[in-house]
């Protein structure tokens, strides 16, 4: 499954700051504009209650306590003109009886008439309402009538006795019908506040979040660039401390990690070069008395046939074995250049085929090997190098495989490409990774091990030389399968490209 893509530091950063700021003001604004809004309509609530009572309470003692359809007309018309307020009607009501009601005002300027603009004026006074004024309380509904708000205030009027108790209701009830437009326009006005509000405040989280990520995420990256160039090899980076927060101990951290690092890498590297030096020394040493030895050694192999059979199996073994340590150092003496980057080439233009075939005459193997070498493909290499890297990877198949082994040559107008095949158990898997290692002998997975285990990182080594390489698999019907892939026009890293 694909690793999800996650968001820089910095979007994180400007993201968290943004939501803060955004939650912040909108509660703040939010709770500005409920509280705000509230104010208003109870403020508007309450001036119309006060104005209605004022108005009513001009209008006791009444005539009577069973008014007809004209002190009803009267009292609504009081109502009406006296409230201080922009009233779309009014209406008394006692039992049955109400007085009349205007037809609806316009819609106001720019809107067009709502669904409910022919609605009757009664429809709005909702029976609830009713109910609480009749029970001798004001109350007061906010409704949507003529496509906008209104306030909708019930009154009943009392009426007094002398020697009958408290005021009782008299049946009457006064409704008036206020529009809410202009405070629904301080409400919009304040709305729109809130959200100016927000997004300023949005843009200042933004322009917050960007100051305080460039002061965050300048460290952090170069903090990065500094890691990735000690990645890379560059031991002497450091970073420039400043300040003295949480940034700078980082910085400070860094740094003396990034010296400690530099100092074990010195002395590893003198190491190295010490063993290095140790081996190429004691190989160079000892080629002069290993050529005496293999001088003695062919003089016993002369005579054995001649010594007694101990005697004589004892000289074959003193001059195979001086033949190995032979063959050892110099091994070891020719890892000691490529070690120290002194090895070079001689290149020559010359034919692959024909090399080919000269490395196996020269070993005397050209009966035991298939080769499929097509005439003409010439490329420019080290033939001295080419010759050590076929020698090593045919016979390595010749001693650990099985035959038939083959040795196949392509090539495109860029690269050449000779293939060693032999058809024995083939390489475990487990050992494949480390076929090229010095030293390494896979005698677990071969039927006898033999040589040093320096050839095949010899032949790799050369093989690189030329820019080129050898990898290893193991064939579908079995066997073990290297291939070698050299350019067709190799350069030598120490020639001059001028």
């Amino acid at each position: 499954m694909a690793p999800r893509p996650s968001l820089g530091l910095r979007a994180r950063l400007l993201f968290a700051f943004a939501l803060l700021c955004v939650v912040t003001a909108a509660a703040v604004a939010g709770g500005s504009y409920v509280q705000a809004r509230n104010a208003i309509l109870e403020r508007t609530q309450d001036a119309a209650v006060q104005a209605l009572t004022s108005r009513l309470q001009a209008l006791y003692p009444l005539p009577t306590a069973t008014p007809g359809q004209e002190q009803l007309n009267k009292i609504a018309a009081a109502a009406a003109e006296q409230s201080g307020f922009s009233v779309a009607f009014s209406v008394a009501f006692y039992g049955e009886l109400h007085s009349p009601v205007p037809p609806p005002p316009p819609p106001p300027p720019g809107r067009g008439p709502g669904p409910d603009a022919r609605a009757p004026a009664l429809s709005v006074i909702s029976p609830k309402l009713r109910r609480v004024v009749a029970g001798g309380r004001t109350a007061w509904q906010r409704v949507q009538w003529q496509d906008g708000p209104w306030l909708i205030v019930g009154m009943p009027l009392l009426v007094s006795e002398p020697g009958l108790g408290p005021p009782r209701p008299s049946g009457i009830e006064v409704y008036v019908a206020r529009s809410l437009l202009a405070e629904q326009r301080s409400i919009d006005e304040l709305a729109t506040r809130a959200w100016l509000t927000g997004g300023a405040a949005l843009a200042f989280a933004v322009v917050l979040a960007s100051l305080a990520t460039r002061g965050v995420l300048g460290p952090v990256r170069e903090l990065g660039r500094a890691a990735r160039l000690l990645g890379e090899g560059e031991l002497r980076t450091r970073i420039e401390v400043r300040g003295s927060d949480e940034l700078a101990d980082v910085a400070r951290t860094f740094n003396n990690t990034a010296a400690e690092l530099e100092r074990h890498v010195e002395q590893l590297r003198a190491m190295e070069a010490d063993a290095r030096r140790f081996v190429a020394d004691v190989s160079h040493e000892l080629r002069t008395p290993l050529a005496a030895l293999a001088a003695v050694a062919d003089v016993l192999d002369e005579e054995a046939a001649r010594l007694p059979e101990p005697a004589a199996r004892a000289a074959r073994l003193v001059s195979q074995e001086t033949h190995n340590l032979t063959g050892l150092v110099n091994d070891l003496i020719e890892v000691s250049r490529f070690d120290a980057g002194v090895a070079a080439l001689a290149l020559n233009d010359i034919d692959v085929a024909e090399l080919v075939h000269a490395t196996l005459r020269a070993r005397g193997w050209p009966e035991r090997v298939e080769a499929e070498l097509p005439s003409g493909v010439t490329a420019r290499l080290d033939p001295r190098r080419v010759d050590v890297i076929l020698a090593n990877l045919v016979g390595n198949a010749l001693r650990h495989g099985e035959p038939p082994v083959s040795v196949r040559l392509s090539a495109d107008p860029e690269w050449i490409e000779l293939q060693v095949r032999d058809h024995g158990p083939g390489l475990d898997d487990t050992v494949l990774p480390h076929v090229f290692d010095r030293f390494y002998k896979a005698g677990a997975a071969r039927t006898r091990s033999e040589g040093n285990g320096l050839g095949l990182a010899i032949a790799r080594e050369n093989a690189r030389l030329h820019q080129g390489d050898i990898t290893v698999t193991n064939a579908e019907d079995g066997g073990a399968l290297f291939t070698l892939r050299l350019p067709r026009r190799s350069s030598d890293p120490e020639e001059d490209p001028a």
